[in-house]
């Protein structure tokens, strides 16, 4: 038999470990996965490792995940057949003459581009590659022009296909197109504040973000061709989207057909070929096998803790806090963007939302003003959203501000980054409130389709 450790002391050996692992460098899936062998070992005998399949296997045979490496690849094929380039285009020259027209387009384009993607690297670098050399030459002040871009890119967590939306459903064991359109007005929302923040400074003071000058602007005519030319990834938008809300397709196969229809784009583009195949194909190997691997890794991490009594001590430390439900719940968010600053997001879904999920449904449904314990968890899980957006704008960690560093000119110095992300962060703090503070705003459309 293994030793006999009490629980505060294994939570601060288990997760002080995790920590310092992490921060040596080494890769998240292996160490949550070897960190929980080797305490299965000292806390249990040898049938305790029965916990490791017993985890794995219903991930490996969950229908549901099947989404992710569709969705993933779907985004692959549209970012290689150039679609996105082509969007950015059309959006820029549509919205060009505007003050602050420019940043506008860039979130505009990116929030079309989550309804893509689902994966915010992508998004950001992509956006930093086409977007900001445009802006800086046209005079755009570069906290305005970054901040964009990377709020822009993180709303690929929130609005549908999101692949964080699908592991959180799977894990809370939630309909993953409740969540899907819970998420839908919160991320056009967000959105909006974002856009209307860079247009109101943009008017008040002209040189934060100056209108293209009059020799680059279309016709009305030429605006409307360009549209033209956007219509066929749009429509793609539309069907899986529209297939999901409507009721007829489930999201996995919403991704088929989104992935088939990623093929018919790309070959109107005149983009099908191999190499665009193949690079694709490979893209969606290495996101899909490091998403799944932290899944696994995380997944036994977390079963051997609660297996301790983990999830019972966190419920009762959060008790002994004092705090009322609303107390627990905003603690549990400043929690959440403490981690986002130290893990990545598949890694804070996996060790909180297990644990979380729990003790919102233990506080119930009456604690937050809400009539239906249904509402309860798709509710959490929207507000987790949004703070899995914060956590990756938040510095000095926040993923966004790195993503953007990779592609942003050398001479901008790293305190920049961090400055122009703070405003955008302020909006989402305020919209993450207004989400606690209206649960409508969630919860509304999924009660309209679903009824």
């Amino acid at each position: 038999m293994g030793l006999d450790i009490g629980i505060e002391l294994l939570t601060l050996i288990m997760f002080g470990s995790l920590l310092a692992l992490l921060m040596a460098g080494l890769p998240l899936a292996f160490v949550t996965g070897g960190l929980a062998c080797v305490f299965l070992f000292i806390l249990g005998d040898e049938r305790a490792l029965n916990i490791v399949p017993s985890r794995i296997f219903p991930l490996m045979t969950n229908y549901q995940l099947s989404a992710i490496p569709l969705f993933i690849f779907m985004a692959a094929m549209l970012e290689r057949a150039g679609i996105i380039n082509d969007m950015f285009d059309v959006i820029y020259k549509v919205l060009g003459g505007v003050k602050g027209g420019l940043a506008a387009a860039t979130i505009l384009a990116s929030t079309i581009l989550a309804a893509m993607v689902g994966v915010i690297g992508a998004a950001v670098v992509t956006m930093g590659i086409i977007a900001l050399p445009a802006m800086l030459k046209r005079g755009y002040d570069p906290k305005i022009a970054m901040g964009s871009i990377m709020a822009g890119g993180t709303l690929g967590i929130l609005i549908p296909p999101s692949i964080l939306a699908i592991i959180y459903a799977v894990v809370a064991e939630q309909s993953v197109g409740e969540l899907f359109i819970g998420a839908v007005i919160p991320g056009l929302m967000l959105s909006g504040m974002y856009i209307l923040y860079v247009v109101t400074r943009s008017f008040i003071n002209p040189e934060l973000g100056p209108p293209i000058p009059m020799e680059e602007r279309v016709s009305t005519r030429e605006k409307f061709q360009l549209i033209g030319k956007m219509s066929a990834p749009i429509a793609l938008i539309v069907v899986v989207l529209g297939v999901i809300f409507t009721g007829v397709a489930t999201p996995v196969e919403a991704a088929g057909i989104g992935t088939f229809g990623a093929f018919i784009v790309a070959a109107i583009h005149r983009k099908l070929d191999w190499p665009t195949i193949r690079e694709a194909c490979l893209t969606t190997l290495k996101a899909s096998a490091m998403v799944i691997w932290i899944m696994f890794g995380a997944t036994i991490f977390v079963g051997l803790y609660v297996l301790e009594g983990g999830q019972q001590f966190v419920q009762d430390a959060l008790a002994a806090t004092g705090l009322g439900p609303w107390g627990i719940l905003i603690l549990m968010q400043i929690l959440l963007v403490i981690l986002g600053m130290f893990l990545d997001w598949v890694g804070i879904l996996l060790l909180c939302v297990p644990i979380f999920v729990p003790i919102i449904k233990a506080l119930g449904a009456a604690a937050f003003g809400l009539s239906d314990p249904d509402d309860l968890v798709l509710w959490f899980g929207v507000l987790y959203l949004v703070n899995m957006q914060m956590s990756f704008l938040s510095p000095p960690f926040g993923y966004a501000l790195f993503y953007l560093r990779g592609v942003a000119p050398a001479e901008i110095p790293m305190s920049d980054i961090f400055k122009s992300a703070l405003p955008f962060l302020f909006l989402q703090l305020v919209g993450l409130v207004l989400c606690m503070l209206f649960p409508q705003i969630i919860t509304w459309l999924p009660n309209i389709v679903y009824g």
